[in-house]
């Protein structure tokens, strides 16, 4: 898969400085979660897996419109749907200021739904085009770039918040958000603006057009898209990865409120900068070191070194171990998206509808672990990524070899 928009390398950086700022806004919009769990949990008097439904809204809308959002793009275009993601950002973002005022969980849940419409509909403009707008050896460097942009955004949702507030998060009121929502609404409005403005220029991976098969010989003669295993081993993989990368960094305000820590919201940076770690060492050595799959299996050791620490140390330093998980989890997203999307040729589009469809793994995992942690304990939960690491270990050895 190469880049078939006529540029070269020297015309990439004003695209990926732009790109870049939409995945902080991505990272943005759901690190604002971690700070509506434990808000939700103590100011609604709810339980934990409650709370937790506000993660399973935002990524259940990646499931009803991933494939939706493909057909978008092929329709108008990765700039237009950037912009047009935007808008439902703004949209949802808007619908928590009546969900404040009226101290309801089911306008907390259709809020977040919408905001990630607008989530699947921004990752499903970014991700394949970030993946194809260069070489495809070097598509986890890029991701990794893009990744320092968005992991570093998850701990300053919940900063900007406090800081907005004025607050420590057990002593917020539900109305106290209107204030942070109302900021974040007009930045990302400006965002969509930008987007439609913004100098990006289309891209096309190698086979995508119909009349140009020849570019991508193995996808020639496929008529399906299930006729790809190492693409669907691949959206597995992912599935499993965005729910264990958003348990490791949208639980850690909760858990440090759980284990009574204060100023719990600021130990919402301790996975970013394990993940920020790793994103800079793909920046450095992919592939000049090391191979994207090579990557990936290291990162599944390390991710299944601290989830396995997390569980088995003592709770009051098991909360350091998750910068492990998330060290782990940081070359991941990098990897496994080229490694699934190569030699898809025309089903390109198609095959990156599958796996923005597998990021509802954010909503079902961590929904799994809330479950856990109201029967066995916040520390006993974080178990259930260990065999969700042992999976991605295996696609990174073998399964993205694997050829029909």
């Amino acid at each position: 898969m190469t880049n078939k928009s006529g540029n070269d390398g020297k015309n990439y950086l004003i695209p990926i400085i732009i790109i870049g700022v939409m995945f902080f806004a991505i990272g943005f919009a759901l690190g604002i979660n971690s700070y509506l769990i434990p808000l939700l949990n103590s100011s609604l008097g709810i339980s934990s897996t409650e709370s937790y439904l506000v993660l399973a809204a935002t990524f259940s809308a990646f499931l009803l419109f991933g494939y939706p959002a493909s057909l978008v793009i092929g329709k108008i275009g990765y700039k237009k749907t950037m912009a047009l993601s935007f808008l439902m950002f703004a949209l949802g973002f808007y619908l928590f200021i009546p969900s404040a005022k009226n101290e309801s969980l089911v306008l907390f849940l259709i809020a977040s739904f919408i905001s990630g419409m607008g989530n699947t509909f921004l990752q499903a403009s970014v991700n394949p085009y970030i993946t194809i707008l260069g070489p495809i050896e070097s598509a986890a460097k890029r991701m990794s770039i893009m990744g320092i942009a968005n992991k570093l955004a998850w701990p300053i949702a919940p900063l900007f918040l406090a800081l907005v507030i004025g607050k420590n998060v057990e002593d917020v009121q539900l109305v106290d958000i209107n204030l942070p929502f109302m900021i974040i609404i007009g930045v990302f409005l400006l965002l969509g603006v930008i987007a439609l403005l913004a100098p990006l220029p289309e891209v096309k991976a190698a086979g995508e057009d119909e009349d140009s098969v020849d570019d991508c010989p193995y996808a020639a003669n496929k008529t399906s898209i299930w006729q790809f295993p190492h693409l669907l081993l691949g959206v597995l993989a992912l599935f499993l990865y965005v729910g264990v990368e958003t348990i490791s960094l949208g639980t850690l305000v909760d858990y440090a409120t759980s284990l009574g820590l204060a100023n719990a919201e600021y130990y919402a940076w301790i996975a970013p900068i394990g993940m920020v770690i790793g994103y800079i060492c793909g920046v450095l050595f992919i592939p000049k070191f090391i191979t994207q799959d090579q990557a990936l299996r290291i990162c599944a050791y390390l991710a299944l070194f601290g989830s396995v620490m997390t569980v088995a140390v003592p709770e009051q330093y098991s909360i350091y171990f998750i910068a492990f998980m998330a060290l782990g989890c940081s070359l991941m997203w990098p990897a496994l998206w080229p490694l699934a999307m190569t030699d898809l040729g025309k089903f390109t589009k198609a095959g990156s509808s599958l796996m923005v469809i597998a990021i509802v793994g954010g909503a079902i995992i961590p929904t799994a672990f809330a479950l856990l942690k109201d029967s066995f304990g916040a520390q006993n939960a974080y178990m259930i990524c260990i065999p969700c690491f042992v999976y991605i270990l295996y696609y990174g050895v073998s399964g993205h070899k694997i050829r029909s």
